[in-house]
């Protein structure tokens, strides 16, 4: 997939307030850590997650997504009158109908001419939202889109942590199918595309490669539908380690076709983003993908798994810390459970990044990075 005409304007973000760290989640596991010996600092020594976030009880996906859309609609400039389509692009839902962009959409005030849908793909959702968005300014059919996700992890994390307490039965090799559960954070970012005649910025979408291999979409399941928020109690069984071989597998023949669709050689990447699994996870990626890591950015350590969010709202940290700048060459590299992977390169010239007001951001918000 090639492009000529879409930018990627601008991003925002928020976050929950209420930080739960790793050595927390243990100490309310005294159960299981006690009957199967475990050692405790395992969660963190395997995965790389010091800590992630909880959105309040009853909180609404749909009202997270409202507050990171207007977020980016302000530091972007742009008209809503300009913006034609809005796809709400994460895991989580408000109810199983209307789609959850119908209230996002009222909240916002845009026009009624703005195609509006859901669209969810396990972790991949924002990148694919992004995509059909583009798909739609390449053709001249809207010059403006908004996608945007917002994931809630309490209601996962807790039914997981009760569930590991209460079941007896459950033996070392049971409690690891387990270990991606709590992992997940809570977090919510909206990115916005342009036309590159209503552009700022000038970063250019150049090119995107996607690729199934389906044969492994039983390595990871939640069971029959729970995106529904209000009163969910959500279960997840991943085998982590077949997952992480068979993603791995397939993010390397993505990567393989990327670079032949987009014209680049590993070494003119700039700056990568990959999907904030855990620290091993990431390690293994680099390395297969024969990519430097000092050229990566991560937010895993202190906002866990966000699933369809992780990679947008590290590359707005990213570029809300001045970690790009322009003419860099950036790769979004997306793996997710199905297994799915998508790739997305960037030709990056100025940040617009309007931020979530918390202690773990030290740009200023609105950020305007990249610039020199």
């Amino acid at each position: 997939m090639q492009y000529q005409q879409v930018c990627l304007e601008a991003l925002a973000y928020t976050l929950p307030e209420e930080r739960v760290t790793s050595d927390e989640i243990e100490a309310r596991l005294a159960p299981l850590y006690t009957r199967l010996r475990l050692p405790a600092g395992r969660l963190e020594l395997m995965t790389g997650i010091r800590e992630r976030r909880f959105w309040p009880v009853g909180t609404l996906p749909s009202s997270q997504s409202i507050e990171s859309c207007e977020k980016v609609i302000a530091c972007s400039g742009i008209e809503r009158s300009e913006i034609g389509a809005l796809v709400h692009a994460s895991v989580c839902r408000d109810h199983l109908e209307p789609a959850t962009a119908c209230r996002v959409h009222h909240a916002l005030g845009l026009p009624a001419e703005c195609q509006i849908f859901d669209m969810s793909n396990a972790c991949l959702g924002i990148l694919n939202g992004m995509l059909a968005v583009a798909n739609m300014i390449e053709l001249g059919q809207i010059r403006a889109g908004l996608v945007v996700g917002s994931e809630g992890s309490r209601q996962l994390v807790e039914t997981t942590i009760d569930t590991l307490n209460r079941d007896l039965n459950l033996s070392r090799d049971d409690v690891k199918l387990a270990v991606a559960s709590l992992t997940i954070g809570s977090a919510s970012c909206a990115v916005l595309l342009v036309d590159r005649r209503l552009s700022r910025t000038q970063n250019r979408i150049l090119a995107a490669t996607a690729r199934a291999n389906t044969q492994f979409h039983h390595l990871c399941c939640s069971g029959q539908d729970e995106a529904v928020a209000d009163g969910m109690s959500p279960l997840m069984r991943t085998d982590a380690e077949r997952l992480l071989e068979a993603g791995i597998a397939t993010g390397a023949e993505t990567f393989t076709t990327f670079l032949a669709d987009i014209g680049w050689q590993r070494d003119q990447i700039d700056r990568t983003f990959c999907h904030q699994v855990g620290s091993g996870h990431r390690k293994r990626m680099l390395d297969v993908l024969g990519l430097d890591a000092a050229r990566d950015f991560t937010t895993l350590e202190v906002l866990g798994n966000t699933g369809s969010v992780a990679l947008p709202i590290t590359m707005a940290m990213a570029a809300e810390q001045g970690l790009l700048t322009a003419g860099d060459q950036v790769a979004l590299l997306g793996i997710g459970s199905g297994i799915n992977s998508l790739m997305i390169g960037v030709e990056w010239q100025h940040a617009l990044v309007q931020a979530a007001e918390s202690p773990a951001v030290e740009a200023e918000s609105p950020a305007i990075a990249g610039a020199d």
